[in-house]
């Protein structure tokens, strides 16, 4: 079971749609795909069509006493082989209860190994803030995917997430691969185009040498949450270039099996 934290520390960089587009085409792929919304805005559950109020089952649960595991919490898509896991706006509150409940930080990672092997890949949509959440997904995580708007502000909330992760990366003594994946971009624009090579120049092959274009058709990330049409589930140009994004993650979370081989 792969785990991928999707992660920024900047807000509106695409982290919800880019975890529903990478999820749909896994799932597409016929893996067994489990996406978790850690965000307390819940964003991910709304696409779902899953109401806040009253608060679903969810996230929170896990870091209950005695813990709900995620095959109780996991719910069932009308995409075949997706499945979800809500947030509740009362994850806001971790951060308060972390200070009388030690070891939260670790709860994500102690569900998941409790979970272990009953999805092919489990997608975490973190919330953009450093905080508890945020460290459990990274804690967890085997690759985290950093989504990045092409503009120049977007480019010091990447310099900050890599910071964070290599931070993570230390502390539990194990790699954390990191994909940049340039979202939002908008190749008519001078700044875009700019803040993309800068990208690149600066990050280097964790960068993908493409990027996802604006697209007004994600807008609504509701889309992404239909059942797959004739068209293969990627139309327009956004989800066509989320297809090509996950190839390349995938080529890049193969080559460290291949070494451990």
């Amino acid at each position: 079971m792969r785990v991928w934290a999707i992660a920024n520390q900047k807000g509106g960089v695409g982290k919800t749609t880019t975890t529903l587009a990478l999820g749909r085409g896994l799932a597409l792929r016929g893996q067994r795909v489990l996406l978790v919304d850690l965000d307390p805005h819940a964003s991910l559950t709304r696409a779902f069509g899953v109401a806040a109020d009253p608060a679903p089952e969810g996230v929170l649960d896990l870091f209950s006493t005695p813990p709900q595991t995620l095959a109780d919490l996991a719910r069932p898509s009308r995409i075949e082989h997706l499945s979800h896991v809500c947030a509740q706006t009362a994850l806001a509150t971790l951060e308060r209860r972390s200070a009388n409940q030690p070891g939260l930080g670790l709860a994500l990672s102690q569900a998941l190994a409790r979970h272990s092997g009953q999805h092919d890949y489990v997608l975490l949509d973190c919330p953009p803030t450093l905080g508890l959440l945020m460290i459990n997904a990274l804690a967890a995580a085997d690759r985290v995917v950093i989504p990045t708007q092409a503009e120049p502000l977007a480019l010091h909330g990447l310099a900050g997430m890599r910071r964070t992760a290599e931070m993570v990366e230390r502390s539990r003594r194990r790699p954390l691969p990191v994909s940049v994946l340039p979202t939002l971009y908008d190749r008519r624009t001078r700044a875009g185009q700019e803040a993309l090579r800068k990208m690149q120049d600066d990050h280097g092959e964790r960068v993908w040498e493409d990027a996802i274009p604006v697209d007004t058709r994600l807008c609504n990330a509701e889309l992404l949450v239909q059942p797959v049409g004739e068209d293969g589930g990627y139309p327009g140009r956004a989800l066509s270039s989320y297809r090509r994004a996950l190839d390349w993650i995938l080529a890049g979370d193969a080559e460290p099996m291949e070494r451990a081989a």
